[in-house]
């Protein structure tokens, strides 16, 4: 086998400030440092070796993977440049950003050359030990630059960021990669990839307000979360996928049941910090990096994993309104159902802002970085977190393909959907009246089933159809009327008003048979056409019209998706079925669903509407 060669005596040069393109070495050790999840490399170019390399976190698994081992050629694609103090004397260290190995260490089988230690060659401003950082980098204290700039001019400790840029001076920035707790002074430039809603908390050691940011440059990404006073100093200034030069943060290990990027750090914002916007050339720093999986894939993914997703919106939901349990806040979802090339779909929630404000006409490709996988009733979902970021029709070769699918066949195909949900879209299995109550009589006291079934309502019960309930948001029991005041026993309190609130017991009825279900607020409210409180003042004042509102829904047909679960109450057990969702019949999907079903019951592999056959 031949071997590629490498790049010789390039290792003086690089510590020496030249840029050098595409450099080879070869790996002679590795060593993972005792501060973080960092790794340091001996390298070797035949002639030098240095230890003062060290991984971006973000290549992390080429080495926990043995895909890089010792003896290994690799290229190095990409690097930077950092400066580090050891033991009082100035050091550069290269953090390497981007690799391909040229060989397999087995494949080498050992060193090439007899290189010697680089630093016995470097200027005298940049000597050090090396067995001394070898061993940890528990003393950096510096700023640090990229191979492309020019000036050696570090920031001064007192000097601010907008006084160094008005005296002309070049600033130093340490990339993100190369940033630890063990360093004071640093500057980083980096790209605000995301940026949360600004957020309150309350506790018994006070309240207040943050927000956070993710942080991205050419070495890798970190997160910054601001409080109080910060966030009124710098919550608006901050814009999404702008440039900005920022120093005199604090960095701690990062929290990774809150913080899913790849760093073993974060940081937070102090009475002085800095940041002002750069203003020069930055196209060295990328925009947001996906690692998309595909929507198949998810199916075996964890719950709560965090992943990059890219599909098509087929299908949208109309914004929910919730009531958080804890607090009584009030919540706002949308249900956007995606599929992508692997001819999959699933369900995925989008909350607040980013609820109200989806615009999803002409089925849009959406790409989304950092969703949250759920898993209810053995399906899986996805939904947004505050850090969460989307890009509609992004101008990505993935998604231009993923586009040009869609239409070419995509958007007839039938899909697979790996998502199950009581609530909100209407997918899941079909089946008759009759055909649920058959498995009714099948299923066992700890598990439910879940279809969906068009039927008509027959009746509703509507002499308790409504009721009073407590006021506050996060309560709606039904409250006692003791002659002008309204008591809650749940929330032991007596209130002055009410609210009113729908639960209505419907029967619903097929070709196949009849069911009583137990339809909530929201899904009576769609039947009937008005709210719960429209109805209660309808029935207080017009008892007979009321009576003929609910009466007018007779017959009417819907599609409904029903739960079904055995539960026993004093002995006695019953199948209860409770409407999930309700939703008008669109014909044009329901047909499908009967030629699919028809296909199925005749074995017939294809039906084609101008078949003669």
């Amino acid at each position: 086998m031949t071997l590629p060669g490498l790049s010789k005596g390039v290792l003086l040069d690089i510590y020496n400030g030249k840029d050098v393109e595409k450099p080879v070495f070869q790996v002679l050790g590795l060593k993972k440092l005792g501060n973080g999840e960092r790794y340091r490399v001996l390298l070797s170019d035949s002639v030098y070796i240095s230890s003062f390399t060290m991984l971006a976190t973000q290549l992390n698994h080429i080495i926990e993977e043995g895909t890089v081992a010792d003896f290994s050629i690799i290229e190095v694609g990409r690097y930077a440049l950092s400066h580090a103090n050891n033991g009082g004397k100035p050091r550069r260290i290269m953090i390497i950003l981007e690799v391909t190995q040229k060989a397999a260490g087995a494949d080498v089988g050992g060193k090439i050359g007899n290189p010697v230690p680089v630093e016995k060659h470097l200027s005298s401003e940049n000597t050090s030990e090396e067995s001394t950082l070898f061993s940890g980098i528990k003393n950096s204290s510096s700023g640090a630059k990229r191979p492309a700039q020019a000036s050696s001019s570090s920031v001064p400790e007192k000097r601010s960021l907008n006084t160094t840029i008005n005296s002309g001076i070049n600033i130093a920035t340490t990339p993100i990669g190369a940033l630890s707790p063990y360093q004071n002074r640093w500057v980083i430039k980096a790209r605000v990839s995301s940026k949360s809603a600004i957020r309150t908390w309350s506790n018994s050691r006070g309240e207040g307000k943050l927000f956070n940011m993710d942080l991205l440059d050419e070495s890798g990404d970190i997160r910054c979360t601001a409080f109080r006073e910060a966030v009124d100093k710098f919550y608006d200034m901050i814009e999404v996928g702008k440039v900005y030069y920022i120093s005199r943060c604090s960095l701690k290990p990062a929290n990774k049941a809150f913080n899913n990027l790849s760093n073993d750090y974060e940081m937070s914002m102090t009475n002085d910090t800095e940041i002002i916007p750069c203003d020069e050339s930055s196209d060295e720093i990328p925009m947001i990096n996906f690692d998309f999986h595909a929507i198949q894939d998810i199916e075996k993914c964890e719950k709560g994993q965090l992943v990059d997703v890219l599909g098509i919106v087929k299908q949208v939901d109309e914004v929910q309104s919730l009531t958080k349990r804890s607090d009584g806040t009030e919540l706002r979802k949308r249900d956007i159902h995606v599929i992508d090339m692997s001819n999959t779909m699933i369900t995925f929630t989008l909350w607040g802002t980013q609820a109200e404000n989806f615009e999803a006409s002409n089925n849009p490709v959406i790409a989304v970085k950092g969703a949250r996988i759920g898993e209810f009733n053995g399906g899986k979902s996805l939904s947004t977190i505050s850090s969460s970021v989307i890009q509609i029709d992004p101008d990505l070769p993935e998604a231009h393909r993923l586009r040009g699918w869609w239409t070419t066949t995509g958007h007839s195909a039938e899909a697979k959907s790996i998502s199950k949900s009581v609530g909100g879209a209407m997918t899941g299995s079909w089946m008759t009246i009759g055909e649920a109550l058959a498995m009714g009589k099948t299923i066992s006291m700890d598990s439910s089933e879940v279809y969906l079934c068009k039927a008509a309502v027959t009746f509703i019960r509507a002499e308790n159809a409504i009721y009073k309930a407590c006021p506050t948001a996060s309560c709606n029991k039904k409250v006692v009327d003791n002659d002008g005041s309204f008591r809650c026993e749940k929330c032991a309190r007596d209130f002055p008003n009410f609210k009113y609130r729908l639960l209505a017991q419907i029967n619903i009825s097929d070709c196949t048979g009849s069911i009583w279900a137990t339809a909530f607020s929201t899904e009576a409210e769609t039947m009937l056409g008005m709210t719960a409180q429209e109805l209660g003042e309808l029935a207080d004042q017009d008892r007979d019209n009321y009576l003929t509102k609910c009466a007018s829904i007779a017959f009417s047909p819907y599609i409904f998706k029903i739960r079904m679960k055995l539960e026993n109450y004093l002995d006695d057990v019953k199948l209860r079925n409770v409407v999930g969702s309700i939703a008008p019949v669109n014909y044009k999907e329901y047909n499908s669903q009967l030629l699919k079903q028809l296909q199925k019951d005749c074995n017939i592999a294809r039906i084609s509407s101008g078949s003669n056959a």
